[in-house]
């Protein structure tokens, strides 16, 4: 199957460790938040949702990174997440990390890859 191509922001929406872009997916046939941040010169795009319960991650829209720009964090629990991988790093995640999602960087956008079937996204 071929996935569908659907577009995020522009590349100059996300600069190196900086603020993320939100948006919106299905997860599990329900409307989810998401959000994409930039990573190693990567978009690395995940499921807005502590790994220890689910709440979005961000204290205020788009700010996910901690105050030294080196980890996700989750502002409710403080839970710390690789911002590579998604993989819980510590605090109240409990070893459950961020579900990710397939995004792609063109020259013209940020795409996030979707299927018929958003659920094979599940694993983190």
């Amino acid at each position: 199957m071929v996935a569908a191509k659907r577009l995020i922001c522009p590349p100059a929406a996300l600069l190196e460790a900086g603020m993320g872009v939100r948006f919106d997916v299905q997860h599990q046939g329900q409307p989810a938040a998401a959000f994409v941040v930039r990573w190693q010169g990567q978009p690395r795009a995940y499921l807005n949702r502590c790994g220890h319960i689910p709440v979005e991650l961000d204290y205020q829209a788009g700010q996910f990174f901690d105050w030294n720009n080196e980890y996700l964090i989750c502002a409710t629990h403080g839970a710390l997440y690789d911002p590579a991988s998604g993989v819980c790093l510590g605090g109240r995640c409990n070893g459950v990390g961020l579900i990710p999602l397939t995004v792609i960087e063109e020259p013209e956008g940020i795409f996030l890859l979707e299927d018929a079937d958003t659920d094979s996204k599940d694993t983190p």
